[in-house]
Parts: C-alpha cells; sequence; structure tokens
C-alpha cells in the first residue's frame, strides 16, 4: 500500500506531461494550418526555396487581364521577371529581388505555388520545365493608374484611388520611382545613398502634416458635441488669430471677412479653424482620433506607416490650435487619409481596402477569391452625412471649384500643408470622392512642395475623375 502511495505522485506528473505533450502538439499543427501563408513567407522557411526550383513565379495581371509581372525563361532554363508598364505601377507591384515589395510581397506565397493539372505538370516535367506558378488577378486599373501616373508628373508625392463601396484599390502611384526591372542592377546605388528616398512606397509609408484636409476632423469632433448648434457658428476672419502670444494665420494671409461653420470649412480659413480648436473637449477630440485610427493600425495588408496625431488633458491651447488646422507635430500617410474619406462617402462603413481580387491556376481554375469586406462603421450615418454636405460646398462655393459645372458632381477638401518653421513652403493635398450623390471612387493625392491644393492637386483629382467617368 505505502509503495502504490508512492509512486501516485509520480503517475499524476507523468500522465500531466503526456497531456501537455498532446496540447502542445495540436497547438503547433494549428498554428501550421491557420498560418501556412506567414510562416510559409517566413525568409527563414527553406521550402520557399524548394518551391522556387520547381515552380515558375506566376503573373500578376490588373483588372481587365493586362500583366503587370511576368516570368520570362530563356533558351538556357534561366528566368527573369519583366514588367510591362515599366515605373508605372513600380511601388504597388513591387519587386521580387534582394528581397520583396508591394504586390510581389503581399501574394508571394500564390505565385511560388502551382495548382497546375496532373497534364500540365506532366508536360512540363516531360520537357524539362517548371510547373507553372498560379497566377494573381489584382483590382489595379491600368487607365487610373496611368492616368495618375502622368497627372503627378516629375512631381514627388503620392496618388491613392479605391473604390468607395468595396474597397478595392484601383490605383496607386508613388514619386520619386524606380523601374522594377532593372532594380537589381541599380540596387547598390539606390541603397547606399541614404537620403535616396525612391524605394518608399509615399502613398502608404510617407508622413506628412495633413493640413486642410484634417479640417474634416475637427468639424467632426464639433458636430459630435454640438449637433446642429453649428448652424449658428460665427466668425469674422480678418487673416489671423491670435490667442495670448500665439497667433495662426490664414493661407497666405487672405482674409475671408464673414464666416459660418459650413464657409469656414469650404474657405478653408486656417483662424476659424483655430478658434473653433479652442471649443472642443480634449479627452471628447482624443477619443475621436482613436475611432479614426489615429496612432494605430489600419486596415492594409502591406507596409505602412502609423499616423499620429496627439490630444489629451495636457495639451496646450498653442498646440491645440495647430492640431485643429493639421499642422504642428500631427503627420498622416495619404492610405489613411483615403480610408477616411471613402467611409465619409460610404454613410460611415469603412470597407477594407484590398488589391488582390483572385488566384487562378494556368489553365484558369479559380484557386481562391478575395470579396470585399466591412471593416467598421468609422462614423454614423448622420455625422457622414454633415461631412458630405460640408465637402459638397468646398467644389461648389470654396477652394475646389475647378472640379465644378463638370458632367459629373464631386466633393472633397484640399490642403495646404507647411512643413518648414517660419517659410511658406507647402504639400498640396486634395482628398474627395465623386459623384457627389452617389460615390463610386475615393482619391486622395499629395504633391509636395507644391504650394496650394487647390491649384495643383485638384487638378490632378480631375484627370483622374474624368478617366473613370469616360470609362
Amino acid at each position: 500500500m505505502q509503495g502504490k502511495n508512492k509512486s501516485y505522485p509520480i503517475m499524476v506528473i507523468g500522465g500531466f506531461t503526456v497531456v501537455l505533450f498532446i496540447a502542445m502538439i495540436i497547438y503547433i499543427c494549428s498554428y501550421a494550418i491557420n498560418n501556412e501563408r506567414t510562416m510559409m513567407d517566413n525568409s527563414y522557411n527553406a521550402h520557399q526555396q524548394l518551391l522556387r526550383t520547381k515552380n515558375s513565379r506566376g503573373t500578376i495581371y490588373a483588372n481587365d487581364g493586362q500583366i503587370l509581372a511576368k516570368t520570362v525563361t530563356d533558351s538556357n532554363g534561366n528566368e527573369t521577371r519583366e514588367y510591362p508598364f515599366g515605373k508605372e505601377f513600380s511601388h504597388v507591384v513591387g519587386f521580387s529581388v534582394n528581397g520583396r515589395s508591394g504586390i510581389e510581397n503581399l501574394a508571394n506565397y500564390y505565385l511560388i505555388n502551382s495548382h497546375a493539372t496532373l497534364k500540365s505538370k506532366a508536360e512540363a516535367k516531360e520537357n524539362e520545365m517548371k510547373f507553372p506558378g498560379d497566377n494573381v488577378y489584382t483590382t489595379l486599373d491600368v487607365k487610373l493608374q496611368e492616368t495618375a501616373y502622368e497627372a503627378l508628373s516629375a512631381r514627388e508625392g503620392a496618388i491613392i484611388v479605391t473604390e468607395v463601396k468595396t474597397g478595392k484599390v484601383l490605383a496607386l502611384v508613388s514619386k520619386p520611382d524606380f523601374d522594377p526591372g532593372t532594380i537589381l542592377d541599380e540596387w547598390e546605388d539606390i541603397t547606399s545613398d541614404k537620403d535616396n528616398t525612391q524605394l518608399l512606397n509615399r502613398a502608404t509609408q510617407g508622413l506628412y502634416p495633413p493640413g486642410s484636409t484634417f479640417k474634416m476632423i475637427t468639424s467632426l469632433e464639433y458636430y459630435r458635441e454640438k449637433g446642429d448648434e453649428y448652424l449658428e457658428y460665427r466668425y469674422n476672419c480678418n487673416g489671423k488669430f491670435t490667442n495670448g502670444t500665439d497667433t495662426i494665420r490664414c493661407f497666405h494671409g487672405e482674409s475671408h471677412g464673414a464666416l459660418d461653420f459650413t464657409k469656414s470649412f469650404a474657405k478653408s480659413c486656417n483662424s476659424s479653424f483655430a478658434n473653433i480648436s479652442l471649443q472642443l473637449d480634449k479627452s471628447s477630440f482624443e477619443k475621436t482620433l482613436d475611432n479614426l485610427m489615429f496612432n494605430s493600425e489600419l486596415p492594409w495588408d502591406m507596409n505602412y506607416s502609423m499616423s499620429s496625431a496627439i490630444c489629451n488633458a495636457d495639451i496646450k491651447d498653442s498646440d491645440m490650435m495647430q492640431l485643429g488646422i493639421g499642422q504642428g507635430t500631427t503627420t498622416v500617410t495619404p492610405l489613411h487619409i483615403n480610408l477616411i474619406t471613402a467611409a465619409i462617402a460610404n454613410d460611415g462603413i469603412l470597407m477594407k481596402p484590398y488589391i488582390l481580387e483572385k488566384v487562378e491556376t494556368e489553365d484558369g481554375k479559380v484557386v481562391e477569391e478575395f470579396e470585399p469586406a466591412a471593416y467598421k462603421n468609422l462614423i454614423t450615418s448622420d455625422e457622414a452625412y454633415f461631412l458630405k454636405n460640408m465637402m459638397e460646398k468646398v467644389v461648389t462655393d470654396g477652394t475646389a471649384s475647378r472640379l465644378k459645372g463638370l458632367d459629373y458632381t464631386a466633393a472633397g477638401k484640399t490642403g495646404s500643408a507647411e512643413f518648414k518653421d517660419s517659410t511658406s513652403d507647402s504639400h498640396a493635398w486634395f482628398t474627395g470622392y465623386a459623384p457627389a450623390e452617389d460615390p463610386q471612387i475615393a482619391v486622395t493625392i499629395i504633391v509636395e512642395n507644391a504650394g496650394s491644393g487647390g491649384e495643383y492637386a485638384v487638378p490632378i483629382a480631375k484627370r483622374i475623375f474624368d478617366a473613370y467617368f469616360e470609362k
């Protein structure tokens, strides 16, 4: 009896160890199944190299079937990755040498795998060729991409175009750019120069002061706190607003005169919005910034930078005024501004942005399809209605008047974001959507060191809207 009692603890420990071991095996298997793609894309996974020796990297297509990237094999079996559009899709399609970027990285798991039929694999083996990798179809629109690329011209900056009701990314341009077909030859020159930013995707990774585009958010907070009292707001602008020793000036010192809330927004009056910012509850504004994904992650599957906007109980009035007009320490990516714009256009619902449409085998069999999905209600439908009315006035009576009187209607917000202290240097912003009454696409543009958003960014938006509605 005594021996039995002595062995009992050993049996318990042994049983516990067995259960723990089984639980670990189940967890590892479950993790491997649920995270197969993540594990495959890990640079330390040698299975990638094995697949590359067996399979030829698949083709990347635009939404109309035009080839954006393909693998070409010469008579000696040497493979070369070709990009028919050269620089035009450089950042969004990316490259697959010396690491990966863009769609080449996002879709790598699919491109290096092959679901070809046994017949296709047998033919490839007979001809001493690799198995054909799966092909990826994207949401990218060649016409809109080319239009955006040409419209940005030699300027540095970024453009992103999305479909409001689905979240499809239709175009994404960043300049300066590079040629993914020759990136291997230019790699050392590009990466050895610490001031070279050719590889930076400004649309998703570029952090900029949002300037007056941020007034969408300041206006939202005012409406959340005051409701229809915004209709009673009045301000007389003489070109500057002073609070203590701090002064905010309107762009180029322009005096806007008598304004209500809507006109303050349409004319993009810095003085009025500095005044508005001091009337806001700091705790409430902080919550609004959190709701709008500042200082947090975005629903985006490729590399991006996190936007930053700080409002708390300790913020000084001078910083509060800068925040209200999108200056100071506030920084955003064009991607983030586009997501907010698209949510406003879509009655407050943010659709998760996506860029992969489907994956097919070489003979056209669908391996996987990607569907639109709502990410979350960014704002209420009532708040969206309020902001849409304000943004329409920017076109009909404000700084985006170059979009007025066209075959389609549009709405948006311009911005002229100063980026150096004590200078008038500014980036030109526009973010908006069309048609105003039934939004289809959202367009966000930044042109670096260009000046006024109404003068430089709005004409680019017009070219993109024109190209979309011509279709």
